[in-house]
């Protein structure tokens, strides 16, 4: 086969060669009948980044049913479920052929979520998987042979993954059908009420700290309190039963190490559709669910946290609020301030990584220290007008704090685990023990601006080149600078922080302006994605990146220290 004889010749012409010889083999080749391989990139080095590669197969062979990828949200699905199928078929055949990462290959195929990736497109003509592979040296010099091996014989044998004929048909269909319901029930939410469905029967609690899977041994399953319990239609699982967190003011409360922070941890990822048999594969968070945090020694520009914050000492000025080392008070009423701007509506909150004096003024405090000496306006007395003048519910994991059952519409407490629904018992105590300390909110929230991020903000080049990329979850590094993303907890995939970078680059070049709403702005780039794919902002097909929410691109680059903003509308 013509392709096949290319890549031979080419290959036997420079085996033994310096390493960059590789760039001779760039460009694609059919291997078999309806499958293309494409060399996009050749690494310049063995022990430098991989080279890009991609596998495209028409949709004549591989022969996917329409209905599987009909919609946005099933072929989002389809596309995870190849990627993965593809990356568990090809990783037998990784492993070491010579210097460096030779004979390695690399699939970003994802862990718990399901997000819109980079690494497989589906269309109506084909199936596409991009990924990464170490071609072979022996120090730095071609090894020709090995390579072939790679090329002829591996991918061919890992590209019937990209068949419909080789997956079990039932299990495709499962992982679409799900993914679509666990969509289906986000879309109700709004219209029933709620904020957040946590099924009955879910698993929340995880492996560790560092692994994401559901724990094996020992959890207990959830089961909603009949007070809180609905129903709610799906697309194809017919009706399902569990807790409907309702929208306003609610609060998780329970004694230490009962459960709450991993009921929140589950609602705060409930934002993305998770793989089935995930655990929490049916809790479904309102996707507009921001979760907020103090972040001592965060940068902040221009925000305007007069709702919370004002008559600062020195007279600084809190409707436009700048600083290089925020607070914990100040820091989370930015971080409240930037959702707020960028259509969030419910924000999570744990008081343990949040600002104690942010949240409550307790009544003793407020007669020790006079409102008028204390900048700091609590949580507590705005968070129900957050709710009537914005509509904007919270949800807040509390256990120091009774003068929040005030303010609640709605609350739920963890019991070993066990969820129960103490909302009119706490009203019955805050009736039988009323808090002395008095509102200190006002009659109004106040305003929420909008902020349009300056071209000059953004200076992605380090020295001659542009320098954009991401160290795991914790930094990005644009240009010069490394952005601290490491309390940015929706943030869940490492490649949704390299797309991230891959935005914020983009958004400079081609969006920022003073009439541009940072959040039209950002609204723009993710729809120019979700229509074109990602290489209309980086310009070349890339295998790992996956799609962030809005949210989390706000986030970054309000924590850039190169940001001007000005306010716009």
């Amino acid at each position: 086969m013509e392709g096949r004889g290319r890549i031979k010749t080419i290959l036997s012409r420079i085996s033994g060669k310096g390493y960059k010889a590789y760039r001779d083999l760039e460009g694609s080749y059919t291997l078999a009948p309806g499958l293309v391989f494409y060399l996009d990139h050749a690494q310049g080095d063995p022990f430098a980044a991989p080279s890009r590669v991609r596998l495209r197969l028409d949709m004549g062979v591989a022969q996917y049913p329409p209905r599987l990828f009909k919609n946005p949200v099933r072929r989002t699905a389809l596309q995870d479920f190849i990627l993965r199928a593809f990356a568990k078929r090809i990783r037998p055949l990784s492993r070491g052929r010579g210097t460096g990462g030779s004979g390695r290959y690399s699939v970003d195929a994802g862990a718990q979520e399901v997000l819109l990736r980079s690494g497989c497109v589906v269309t109506s003509d084909y199936v596409e998987v991009r990924f990464f592979m170490g071609l072979p040296a022996a120090g730095r010099r071609v090894l020709g042979m090995e390579a072939m091996k790679m090329i002829l014989e591996d991918l061919p044998r890992a590209a019937k993954a990209l068949e419909y004929a080789s997956q079990s048909p039932q299990e495709v269909e499962a992982f679409v059908n799900q993914v679509e319901d666990q969509e289906y029930i986000r879309r109700q939410l709004a219209e029933r009420g709620l904020v957040a469905f946590v099924r009955d029967g879910s698993l929340l609690p995880r492996r560790s700290g560092v692994d994401d899977r559901p724990m094996e041994r020992g959890a207990v399953l959830f089961e909603s309190p009949p007070e809180l319990r609905v129903t709610l239609d799906t697309l194809h699982h017919g009706e399902v039963r569990g807790m409907g967190i309702p929208q306003g003011v609610t609060l998780i409360v329970g004694g230490g190490f009962h459960g709450k922070t991993t009921l929140l941890e589950a609602l705060s990822r409930g934002v993305y559709p998770h793989i089935p048999g995930d655990g929490r594969d049916w809790v479904v968070t309102d996707a507009c669910a921001v979760k907020v945090r103090s972040e001592d020694g965060r940068y902040v520009e221009g925000v305007d946290i007069s709702p919370f914050i004002k008559d600062l000492p020195m007279g600084r000025d809190t409707t436009f609020f700048s600083t290089e080392d925020a607070s914990g008070s100040t820091s989370l009423a930015a971080s409240i301030m930037e959702a707020l701007e960028m259509g969030a509506r419910v924000l999570l909150v744990d008081e343990d990584t949040a600002a104690t004096n942010f949240l409550i003024r307790d009544a003793r405090m407020q007669a020790l220290i006079p409102q008028e000496k204390e900048p700091i306006t609590p949580f507590i007395d705005k968070v129900k007008l957050l709710y009537r003048e914005y509509g904007v519910s919270t949800v807040l994991v509390l256990g120091g704090s009774g003068d929040y059952l005030d303010v609640a519409d709605t609350v739920i407490a963890l019991d070993s685990y066990r969820v129960l629904d103490l909302t009119e018992r706490a009203r019955e105590v805050a009736r039988e023990f009323p808090t002395p300390r008095h509102p200190e909110g006002g009659d109004a929230f106040g305003e929420v601006k909008s902020r349009a991020p300056l071209p000059e903000s953004f200076k992605p080049r380090k020295g001659r080149k542009e320098r954009v990329k991401s160290r795991g979850l914790k930094e990005i590094f644009f240009g010069e600078e490394v952005i601290d993303v490491s309390d940015v907890e929706q943030l869940v995939d490492y490649s949704q922080a390299r797309a991230v970078a891959e935005m914020l680059r983009y958004y400079g070049h081609r969006v920022a302006g003073p009439s541009v709403a940072m959040r039209n702005g950002i609204a723009l780039v993710q729809e120019l994605v979700a229509r074109e794919g990602f290489e209309a902002i980086t310009g070349q097909p890339i295998g790992n990146l996956a799609l962030p929410r809005s949210f989390e691109v706000a986030a970054a680059m309000n924590r850039m220290r190169s940001l001007r903003v000005r306010f716009v509308g």
